[in-house]
């Protein structure tokens, strides 16, 4: 029961508008649980496609770190959808987490690597 309240507790926290101008930092199992139960919101690899190519996550959109600069992009025209961000360890995540914000998306969610994934990959 506590597992499942908590899981809750994530999923509303994460639908409510994120006040802060930096990213929230959720687990990678937190992210599985939320796409689990949720069918709005867009998986963002920012790794380079050469990377993206080896193995993403299913569902999982490449916009390359590098891309993420100044202005909306047109692969995500929402501003206020869930958006959850991977990359291979965390540090790009992390940066294109804090890019993503400053462009205006308020729904930010930066969830390390896909090293840490537990759920499929694609090859």
């Amino acid at each position: 029961m506590l597992a499942k309240r908590k899981h809750s507790q994530t999923i509303k926290a994460m639908e409510a508008k994120s006040s802060t101008d930096e990213p929230q930092t959720i687990t990678a199992q937190e992210a599985l649980e939320y796409m689990r139960s949720n069918r709005e919101y867009a998986l963002v690899d920012v790794r380079m496609p050469e990377e993206y190519s080896m193995g993403h996550i299913p569902g999982a959109i490449n916009i390359p770190l590098e891309t993420i600069v100044t202005e909306k992009l047109a692969e995500l025209p929402n501003l206020n959808q869930v958006i959850l961000v991977y990359c291979h360890g965390g540090s790009r995540s992390q940066k294109a987490g804090q890019r993503l914000k400053r462009i205006g998306y308020t729904k930010v969610y930066c969830f390390g690597g896909i090293d840490t994934w537990t759920g499929s990959i694609v090859k």
